[in-house]
C-alpha cells in the first residue's frame, strides 16, 4: 500500500463527556446494558471503555448492520464474544432481521438469574429495563424504533443526533435507557479511527474525504477486489495505489472535468456512500484475531 497522509483523526465534542457521566449515573436504573456495535467493524465500534463504565452490570452485544457485513466474519465475531462470556446477536434494524431473536436472548440468558429471582419472589408483570449504548451512527435510535414500531427516538445518517437520554416504553413488559451516542476522548489506534471514519461515525465535515476514499479502495482492492470490479468494471490489484484507484473509478464512471481530469471529490464521495450503503456488497473490515 502507499503512503496517504491523513494526518491525525480525533474528535471529542464536549456532550460526550457529558454522556459518560449519565452512563455512569443511570446504571442504577436499569437491569442491564445492550451496547450496539457496527457489524462491519466490531471492535473499532466497540467503546473500550464501556466495561469499566458498566461495571458488574449485565451486557450483551447487538451487531448492527448484518445485513451489510461478510457472513462469515460475523459468525467468527460471535465465537470470539462467547468465547468472552458476552453475548452477541447480529441483526439489521433497517430490515428487522434478528431482532425476534433480542427479547427471548434477554429473558432467557442475559437476565435468566433476574427472571428467576423475581418468579421465586412472586414478582409479576414487573419491566425490564435495559440501557442502550452505542458509539454516534451504529444505529441505537433505529432499533429503538424497530423494538417500538414506532418513531420515538430520532433517526439521521449521520453521527451524533440523540443528545438527551430518553425512556422508550416496549409494550409493558420493556422499558430502554436509550443514551446519546458516545466516542472515546481519543484515537490512540488511528487505524481505529480510520474504519470509524470510513463507516460514517466521524463527521465527514473534518475529514480529508479523498485520502479517506483512497485508503478504503487500498484496503477493499486487498481483501474484496472483486467486490469492486463487479461494481466498477474496473482492473483492481492490491499493489495499486488509492490513487490510481480513486482515479480509474472515476475514469470508468465518467467523472470527468474539463480537460480530461477526474473528478476526485466526486469519485471519492462516490465510494465512500456505496460502501456506507452495502451497494458494494457484504463487507468486513476487521477480524477477531486482527
Amino acid at each position: 500500500m502507499s503512503e496517504i497522509q491523513m494526518g491525525t483523526i480525533q474528535w471529542f465534542p464536549g456532550h460526550m463527556t457529558k454522556t459518560r457521566r449519565m452512563i455512569a449515573a443511570n446504571l442504577s436504573l436499569v437491569d442491564a446494558v445492550v451496547e450496539i456495535l457496527d457489524a462491519r467493524i466490531p471492535s473499532s465500534s466497540q467503546n473500550p471503555e464501556m466495561q469499566r463504565l458498566v461495571k458488574e452490570k449485565p451486557r450483551m452485544l447487538l451487531l448492527n448492520k448484518a445485513d451489510m457485513a461478510d457472513p462469515n466474519a460475523t459468525a467468527r465475531w460471535v465465537q470470539y464474544y462467547q468465547k468472552q462470556n458476552l453475548l452477541a446477536l447480529p441483526l439489521d434494524c433497517k430490515t428487522g432481521k434478528g431482532i425476534k431473536q433480542f427479547v427471548p436472548m434477554v429473558r432467557n440468558q442475559l437476565l435468566k438469574p433476574l427472571m428467576e429471582k423475581r418468579a421465586k419472589a412472586g414478582i409479576v408483570g414487573a419491566p425490564i429495563r435495559l440501557m442502550i449504548v452505542g458509539i454516534p451512527n451504529v444505529g441505537k435510535s433505529s432499533f429503538i424504533n424497530r423494538m417500538a414500531q414506532s418513531k420515538k427516538a430520532k433517526v439521521e445518517d449521520r453521527p451524533g443526533v440523540t443528545r438527551t437520554k430518553q425512556w422508550v416504553k416496549i409494550g409493558d413488559q420493556m422499558e430502554l435507557l436509550d443514551m446519546p451516542g458516545v466516542l472515546w476522548p481519543k484515537f490512540d489506534d488511528q487505524e481505529v479511527a480510520k474504519r470509524l471514519a470510513f463507516t460514517g461515525a466521524i463527521k465527514d465535515d473534518i475529514m480529508d474525504l479523498e485520502s479517506l476514499a483512497m485508503l478504503l479502495l487500498e484496503f477493499l482492492a486487498e481483501r474484496y477486489p472483486k467486490a469492486l470490479e463487479a461494481r466498477y468494471k474496473m482492473q483492481v490489484s492490491d499493489a495499486d495505489s488509492g490513487l490510481q484507484l480513486l482515479e480509474q473509478l472515476g475514469r470508468k464512471r465518467g467523472m470527468l472535468i474539463s480537460g480530461g481530469e477526474v473528478n476526485y471529490e466526486r469519485a471519492a464521495i462516490t465510494v465512500l456512500d456505496e460502501f456506507r450503503s452495502g451497494t458494494l456488497g457484504r463487507l468486513t473490515l476487521e477480524l477477531p484475531e486482527a
